[in-house]
């Protein structure tokens, strides 16, 4: 009611304001800016849309009759538009045309929408519309040509009303929850040139009356729920040019009227349970360009009359149960570039054909092929090969060796041989292969080395040569396949040692060389030292940690003192003529000896520190020192001519340039990866939060540090930390903050009672706050690297206060194993790419850390939680509960249902967005902020309705 009563008040301005000059434009201007002021527009793209305008023609999006300057079309396509459709647009009696398309409109349509008497055109699609489309849409449709409701979330049945519309042309209610049954209606709409209901939960059998539809040219039913034979009418709309029924649960034979469809260039039934022959009708329709029958129960031969589709490009008939050969007919077929024919029971030789007309992809996987392969692609083979990108022969019986010309196929990006029964060494010319992604040639009969051309296969991310009777070392030039994932070569014969240089393969996540005769220590690296026991098994010389079989070392020999020396070691001083003896010590008189040397270096060296540090005790005012327990957070800083640099930003005229600083230990606010950190009062009352850097053997030279922390200095953001000043000497440093008392929200999150937990509307400030605070930050290029929940602060407002940005900056180098030693109760927060040395560390790392605390917040959980027998993850948790349609019970249940499900739900998914294990499928913080006023203002326009 609040939402109506401010639209009356605001369109009564309006009729105020606006020029009278001519009232049925000022109409139309009327309707359009309070359509507008129901709507959000982040990116200003209506800003044209003026009400001091009398004239609505040149607005973006508008266009005009050019003879009567009404308004005949609004398309504002893919503006990022949200909100609601109301009533105002119902004043542009003259439109034609409205296309509001890949925005984020939501809430239910308007049943007054199509009784626009001129309307034509109604293009909905990709937006967020909800619930069932009103019976009375279609009612009145008047002149409607096209409906367009695509790639929403409108539920319930198709409005039985849509007979109604006689003139309507196309009809697209496709990605939607549709349910029920087919509507019969549709079959009246004689003038129905496309229609398409696919990605929809339809069910029930197809009626007949198609016939009816004689200007049909493309009807999609695709994965619905559609059961029975397709109506033999088909047969009669002699204009259909697509027609895709695939993914249903539709049986019986083929219609013999299909033949008639000689204008047919798409059909496909795929995911079906048709049965049958495959008519050799089909090769009448010599128009088909896309022909896809694969997963149903097609039996017998593929007919010959294959080899009149002149303009076949795409064949598919994998998962049948097809028998006989590959027709020779199909050499005809020059259009072809993808051919399927696996899972099948197919026989016979390999047709020349495959690689001489051009094909993209071949499949003939899990058949029953025999032919020998040695002469398949060659050097004489016309130059139409190198178009193949997959070959798939997996899965049958093929004999002979792999052909020596295989580094043709330069194409090529999976190549896949394995379970057949090939023989011979692995050709060198399969280096020639730069494009090749996966190449998979176990369980066959391969012999000889593997060649070391392999490691010029630069795109390699799969080598799969597991099964086979391979020999010899594992090439050191594999290691250069910096996108290697996979590597499986177990079950050979390989020897020798397995190359230290793979542990630099940054990717690799399966290695597998079990079951071979390879010795000695594994390579080093991060997944060298988690690789499961399993994948080394079968290797009893190989020792290391995996295989819990320690590697012998490499033993000094002992040490032999020359006989013929002048002077005798033990009897220093001796005469030249006494008879020199030998002297050989043992291993462990040389392991005593020096352990003993260790023993006597070690006091010798906390003896000299200790009277080192007995000496400097005097003069303990030239550094910061800890004050007792009797001391309280009152303690300030007092200025000492012989203590460190104390710089404040702000010119404090009570503070020189070098201080000598008390922290008193018993006000310890906390400590992190960077330092402890303490509360302190200045000459003036204020307080202060002062980190005391435990990072000095790692910060900058003083130059550095000082030019950094200025630049952190200059940072002010409502949400950020204020730096306020430093404190500098060669063994300490120290940051002044200004002090926020409220507390962390890790405190806030989970350390609090229910009865003082955050509210539904702090936690949203919360999460809005920190995300415009790193969105600051990023747009300075200023990485925070350490969010987490016990870095955000809540002021006396509560107001989130972002800390710790910045500090990485300050160590010499950004090495990512530093930052994560340093950061280790960042668990859980901390970026996948952190582990990856090949990956470059970006503002990405910090919008994952804030995924994941937006998840922490919601559900008041933490990232990683160790259970008695169990670790829970929250993304993952989180994860799998939206796939189960369960997500609203994982918010905090201290909130005890008092949130609203429509900010909660986009807020975790918006979490999980952030967290994607790629950093460019992340969102950057900017568009973050963008998506969280988006969710506010859409709850709010919500609240309003209702």
């Amino acid at each position: 009611m609040r939402k109506v009563l401010k639209v009356l008040i605001f369109l009564s301005f309006l009729l105020v304001v606006v020029r009278p000059e001519d009232p049925t434009i000022n109409d139309e201007v009327l309707g359009l800016i309070a359509f507008k002021a129901n709507l959000h527009d982040p990116d200003s793209k209506l800003i044209s849309w003026n009400v001091d305008d009398n004239n609505p023609c040149n607005w973006v999006g508008v266009k005009c009759d050019v003879r009567t300057n009404r308004v005949t079309e609004v398309a504002l396509n893919g503006l990022s538009l949200s909100g609601r459709i109301g009533r105002c647009l119902l004043q542009l009696k003259f439109l034609q045309r409205l296309s509001l398309s890949k925005n984020n409109f939501t809430g239910s349509i308007d049943p007054g929408l199509a009784r626009l008497s001129s309307l034509q055109v109604i293009d909905l699609s990709e937006n967020s519309f909800s619930g069932p489309i009103p019976e009375e849409f279609f009612e009145q449709c008047m002149f409607l040509k096209e409906i367009s409701l695509a790639r929403n979330g409108f539920s319930g049945a198709i409005p039985q009303s849509l007979s109604s519309c006689s003139t309507l042309l196309a009809l697209n209610l496709s990605s939607n929850g549709l349910s029920g049954n087919f509507p019969d209606g549709l079959w009246s709409l004689s003038g129905l040139t496309s229609l398409d209901l696919s990605d929809n939960s339809l069910v029930g059998e197809i009626p007949n009356g198609i016939e009816r539809l004689s200007n049909l040219s493309i009807i999609s039913l695709r994965r619905n729920r559609f059961l029975g034979q397709l109506p033999d009418g088909i047969g009669s709309c002699l204009h259909l040019k697509t027609m895709d029924f695939s993914e249903n649960l539709l049986s019986g034979r083929l219609p013999d009227s299909i033949q008639k469809l000689t204008l047919s260039s798409s059909l496909i039934l795929r995911a079906n349970a048709f049965v049958g022959q495959v008519p050799s009708w089909i090769g009448e329709m010599r128009s088909l360009e896309t022909l896809d029958l694969s997963g149903n129960g097609f039996l017998g031969t593929i007919p010959d009359t294959m080899g009149n589709l002149n303009l076949l490009k795409v064949l598919n008939f994998s998962g049948n149960g097809l028998t006989g050969s590959l027709p020779e007919s199909m050499s005809s077929c020059k259009s072809l570039m993808v051919v399927d024919f696996s899972q099948n029971f197919l026989t016979g030789n390999l047709p020349g054909w495959v690689f001489k007309l051009g094909l993209q992809r071949f499949s003939v996987s899990q058949n029953e092929l025999t032919s020998r392969v040695e002469s398949s692609p060659s050097e004489s083979t016309e130059p139409v090969h190198e178009n193949l990108q997959v070959l798939d022969l997996s899965d049958n019986k093929f004999s002979g060796t792999i052909p020596s010309g295989i580094g043709v196929l330069r194409s090529l990006h999976i190549l896949k041989m394995s379970r057949n029964s090939l023989m011979g060494v692995i050709p060198a010319s399969i280096g020639a292969l730069k494009d090749i992604d996966v190449l998979d040639l176990s369980e066959n009969r391969l012999t000889g080395e593997i060649p070391s051309q392999i490691g010029d296969c630069s795109s390699l991310t799969s080598l799969i040569l597991s099964h086979n009777y391979l020999t010899g070392p594992i090439p050191a030039k594999i290691a250069n396949l910096s996108n290697l994932q996979t590597i499986d070569f177990s079950l050979n014969n390989l020897t020798g040692t397995i190359p230290k240089q793979l542990g630099n393969l940054i990717h690799l996540f399966s290695f597998n060389v079990s079951h071979n005769h390879l010795e000695g220590e594994l390579p080093l690296g991060s997944f060298f030292n988690t690789i499961s026991p399993s994948s080394l098994s079968g290797n009893p010389s190989l020792c290391g940690a995996a295989v819990n079989r320690s590697c012998r070392g490499v033993l000094p020999k002992p040490i032999v003192l020359n006989p013929n020396s002048s002077t005798n070691p033990s009897t220093p001083g001796s005469s030249s003529n006494i008879h020199p003896k030998k002297i050989i010590l043992s291993i462990s008189a040389l392991i005593a000896i020096g352990a003993a040397a260790v023993i006597a270096l070690g006091v010798v060296t906390i003896t000299v520190l200790n009277l080192r540090a007995r000496s400097a005790a005097p003069l303990s005012a030239a550094a910061p020192t800890m004050s007792g327990g009797d001391e309280d957070c009152s303690q300030s800083p007092t200025t000492d001519a012989n203590s460190g640099k104390l710089v404040m930003f702000s010119g404090d005229p009570n503070f020189s340039a070098s201080t000598h600083t008390l922290l008193n230990k018993d006000c310890e606010l906390g400590r992190g990866g960077f330092g402890a950190v303490y509360q302190a009062v200045l000459h003036d009352g204020r307080p202060v939060a002062i980190k005391k850097l435990t990072v000095s053997s790692l910060v900058k030279s003083q130059e550095d540090f000082e030019r950094e922390v200025k630049k952190l200095g200059k940072i002010r953001h409502p949400n950020l930390v204020m730096l306020e000043g430093y404190y500098w000497t060669p063994s300490l440093q120290l940051l002044i903050y200004e002090f926020v008392p409220g507390g962390s929200l890790y405190k806030h999150l989970h350390e609090s009672s229910a009865s003082n937990s955050l509210s539904w509307q702090e936690r949203f400030d919360i999460i809005v706050g920190t995300a415009k605070s790193l969105a600051y930050l990023h747009q300075l290029n200023v990485i925070h690297y350490n969010l987490k929940s016990s870095n955000v602060l809540i002021d006396g407002s509560g107001e989130p206060k972002v800390g710790d940005f910045g500090l990485a900056k300050l160590l010499p180098m950004l090495d990512r194993y530093v930052l994560s030693s340093k950061m280790q109760s960042a668990l859980g927060y901390m970026a996948p790419e952190f582990a990856c040395r090949g990956v470059k560390i970006t503002e990405k790392c910090d919008v994952y850390g804030f995924g994941i605390l937006v998840l922490e917040v919601v559900t008041g959980r933490r990232p990683v939680e160790y259970m008695e027998d169990d670790v829970v993850v929250l993304s993952d948790m989180v994860r799998g509960a939206l796939e189960e349609g369960q997500v609203e019970e994982c918010v905090d249940g201290r909130l005890q249902g008092e949130f609203p499900a429509e900010e909660a739900v986009p807020l975790m998914k918006l979490g999980l967005i952030c967290t994607s294990q790629v950093p460019s499928n992340r969102p950057d913080m900017g568009e973050v902020v963008n998506i969280l006023e988006l969710i506010k203002c859409t709850s709010e326009g919500q609240e309003e309705s209702s």
